[in-house]
C-alpha cells in the first residue's frame, strides 16, 4: 500500500517549453532510481505535445548516466533490492502485455558499466513507455523504479479528470505558460501537493504523507498547527515561470541542495 500511494502525474500542456518539460521529467522520473516518493511516475501529454517530446524523452533516457552511486557523476543509481527489482521488471513485462508501446527498455543493462564492482548489483536503466492507458496496471499501480508512463490526452479538461478519476492523489505538476491554465489546474486538481511549472511539488513535511484520496497515510493532512484544523483539506501550491527555471535536469530533491 505504501508503494502503490504515490502515482504522482505531470501534465506538459502544448504551449509548455518542451525542453524544460524534458529536462523536468527526466530529473523526476529517473532520480534516485525513481524509487522516491515524490518521483513522478506518469507523463499527460497533451494534445500534439507527445510527439514531440517522447522522441526527446527516449534520447535523454537511453544517455543517462547509470553509475555507482558513490560516483559525483551518477544521474541514477542501482534498485535498492533484488526483490524490488524483480518486481520493477515484473511492471515491465506486464505494460508490454497490456499493449503500451516500450519505447525504451532499461532491462538489458550491463552493470558492468556503472563502475567497478558493480557487476552483482541490481542494476536497470531508464525505462519509457508510450501510449499507456488507464485500464493498465502500469498505470493504476506504482511501479516504485525507473519507468516513466506516457499517457496522451486530447485537451486540457480530459488529462484533469484522468488525475481526478486516480485512486490516489500525492503529487501533481503541470508545466504551462498559460496563467489561465495554472489557475484553474490548481483549483480544480484533486490532489493535495501541486506544482506548476516545479516537477516535483511541497516537500513533505507541510503534509503528512502523502497529499489526498488514498494517498494520505496518518491521520491529519499537516503539521504543527495546520494539523488541528480537523474539517479543513489542505493544498499547496508552488509555482514558477518559464524565465524563472535554469537549464538542466535536477536529480535531486531542492531541499538537497
Amino acid at each position: 500500500q505504501a508503494l502503490g500511494g504515490a502515482k504522482n502525474h505531470m501534465v506538459v500542456m502544448p504551449d509548455a517549453d518542451i525542453d524544460q518539460a524534458v529536462d523536468a521529467l527526466i530529473g523526476s522520473a529517473y532520480g534516485s532510481a525513481g524509487e522516491r516518493c515524490m518521483a513522478i511516475s506518469v507523463a499527460v501529454l497533451v494534445g500534439d505535445v507527445a510527439d514531440r517530446i517522447v522522441p526527446k524523452l527516449a534520447e535523454r533516457a537511453r544517455a543517462l548516466k547509470v553509475l555507482d552511486g558513490e560516483n559525483l557523476d551518477a544521474e541514477m543509481g542501482p534498485i535498492v533490492t533484488r526483490a524490488a527489482l524483480e518486481r520493477i521488471t515484473g511492471y515491465i513485462a506486464q505494460g508490454e502485455q497490456e499493449g503500451a508501446q516500450l519505447v525504451v527498455d532499461g532491462r538489458g543493462f550491463d552493470g558492468k558499466t556503472a563502475g567497478a564492482g558493480c557487476a552483482d548489483g541490481f542494476w536497470l536503466g531508464g525505462t519509457l513507455f508510450d501510449h499507456v492507458t488507464p485500464e493498465m496496471r502500469i498505470y493504476k499501480e506504482e511501479i516504485f523504479g525507473p519507468v516513466l508512463a506516457c499517457v496522451r490526452a486530447k485537451d486540457f479538461g480530459e488529462a484533469l479528470q484522468l488525475i481526478n478519476d486516480h485512486e490516489f492523489g500525492n503529487g501533481v505538476s503541470c508545466f504551462t505558460r498559460d496563467g489561465n491554465v495554472a489557475r484553474e489546474f490548481g483549483r480544480r486538481v484533486q490532489v493535495g501537493m501541486v506544482g506548476i511549472n516545479v516537477p516535483i511539488p511541497v516537500p513533505m513535511a507541510w503534509h503528512g504523507f502523502g497529499g489526498w484520496k488514498k494517498s494520505l497515510f496518518g491521520d491529519m493532512h499537516a503539521y504543527g498547527e495546520e494539523g488541528v484544523r480537523f474539517y479543513t483539506k489542505q493544498k499547496s501550491i508552488m509555482q514558477r515561470w518559464p524565465e524563472s527555471i535554469g537549464k538542466g535536469a535536477e536529480f535531486v530533491m531542492p531541499t538537497a541542495k
